[in-house]
């Protein structure tokens, strides 16, 4: 019997639906098992760990507090990513995050309304972004240094309006809103969610998103390119101030008042979250939703040391190794060594993950 060209071709290819499938089937295992199956595994053997270290780790009490620390650092974590995908840096976004709590705590003590609080804070903040984004661009200091220097101008002016004292916060709609419920969801919940759902969707379906993931892989070429490089360097340094400036109203609203001391150390657990999630320190690479993973994997694995009673040196002391295992595997010798093997290990066989270049190399996505 004679098999038709066509007959052969439907057995070859299968169906157009079956196709399809087989097409979303690809991109699950691509864009979602690709980039978060090591973070994704790692909280899952930490949850474990955790289980077994104390029986109070998963009482529902204490899985929503790690959530809620975890929300704060999560947010100055997608800020951080925003510039560290550039080839940038921003120490400054604790001492953004203290001034925030301290001029919304100072606004409503002058009796001003909610609104003006919050917004004059988002503002204050994401100016403070911008200054940082020009001293890059335009006068050509190193981002390590400029937001250094911006951190420490920060901090001194967050003493100073605060006085020496805790301003209290007692405007109880301010509360209810950043450290309520909504739907009996916590707020920062909702806020920290809403955040990464919208700059992962910004760095994966945007034209801007795709020029920041170029600009980051190779600055020179993506000038020669025509892209707006400065404009978006800029905007990164931008979003990351708002974005501080956010989680300190959170922090406010926990806090009931506003500190100059109460943001001393987020930058460094925010560029820590962002390392762990993938984010090379070079550019180029990383989604703000590992990120945020890596931002709820320290804050479980700090979580875990609290409840055993290990003391700050020692947590500090771990979490340091755990960025140099990091950056060790995304953007060091790893990422061509041991990194690889454990990818053949974890996603070996049906898993086959296509391996990219530039921003598709560590972030599992094609910007």
């Amino acid at each position: 019997m004679q098999v038709s060209t066509v007959d052969r071709d439907a057995g070859k290819t299968g169906s157009p639906d079956r196709n399809r499938k087989q097409t979303l089937l690809q991109r699950f295992r691509q864009y979602f098992l690709g980039g978060y199956a090591f973070l994704l595994l790692g909280i899952i053997v930490v949850i474990i760990i955790g289980s077994v270290a104390s029986p109070f780790f998963l009482t529902p009490r204490n899985l929503e507090n790690i959530v809620l620390t975890g929300a704060i650092v999560s947010i100055l974590a997608v800020g951080q990513f925003m510039v560290i995908v550039t080839a940038g840096i921003d120490l400054s976004v604790g001492a953004v995050a203290a001034l925030s709590t301290v001029f919304s705590a100072w606004v409503m003590a002058q009796g001003q309304s909610m609104l003006i609080a919050i917004v004059g804070a988002l503002v204050l903040s994401a100016g403070v972004g911008v200054l940082n984004g020009l001293a890059v661009v335009f006068a050509r200091i190193t981002p390590f240094i400029a937001t250094l220097g911006t951190m420490s101008i920060i901090q001194g002016i967050a003493f100073f309006v605060q006085g020496g004292s805790l301003i209290a916060i007692t405007n109880e709609q301010f509360l209810e809103l950043l450290d309520g419920r909504i739907l009996g969801i916590p707020s920062p919940t909702i806020l920290f969610i809403l955040v990464t759902a919208i700059a992962a969707i910004v760095m994966r379906w945007t034209i801007f998103g795709r020029q920041q993931y170029a600009i980051g892989g190779n600055l020179e070429a993506a000038r020669l390119s025509g892209l707006p490089v400065r404009r978006n360097l800029i905007a990164a340094y931008a979003i990351s101030g708002t974005l501080a400036g956010l989680a300190g109203l959170l922090l406010a609203a926990q806090l009931s008042g506003g500190s100059s001391l109460v943001g001393q150390g987020y930058e460094l657990n925010a560029i820590a979250a962002a390392v762990v999630g993938g984010a090379a320190l070079f550019g180029g690479k990383g989604n703000p939703i590992s990120a945020v993973l890596g931002a709820l994997l320290i804050g479980t694995i700090s979580n875990i040391m609290n409840l055993r009673n290990v003391e700050a040196e020692g947590q500090l002391i771990i979490q340091g190794l755990l960025v140099l295992l990091a950056v060790y595997l995304t953007s060091g010798g790893g990422a061509t060594g041991m990194g690889r093997r454990l990818k053949a290990l974890f996603l070996s066989g049906p898993l086959k993950i296509r391996q990219g270049t530039g921003a598709e190399a560590g972030s599992g996505q094609n910007p």
